[in-house]
């Protein structure tokens, strides 16, 4: 994003890029999401306190939960790029 900055890309382009990312990043959450589902249901195991929990469900949902804090602040950096005129439309 630094390079985005400094780059001189106009402030619409960086605005499409973010949008972009944010997307993107949702639907990965979303097969994550769906993933981490499949894992709990192939082992039987649903409480993430159980010792016997998939480490492969405990490794999704803390990529899953980065993720979303990622998409949080990439929303919150769209806003403040974002002009008025353009944010209304």
């Amino acid at each position: 994003m630094n390079k985005l900055r400094h780059s001189g890309i106009s402030t619409s382009r960086t605005s499409a890029v973010i949008r972009s990312m944010v997307e993107e990043l949702k639907r990965t959450i979303q097969v994550l999401h769906i993933d981490i589902c499949t894992e709990e249901d192939r082992v039987r195991i649903f409480d993430k306190a159980d010792p016997l929990y998939s480490v492969l469900a405990r490794t999704l949902t803390s990529r899953r939960d980065n993720l979303i804090i990622t998409v949080a602040d990439l929303e919150k950096r769209l806003y403040t790029t974002t002009p008025i005129s353009e944010a209304a439309s």
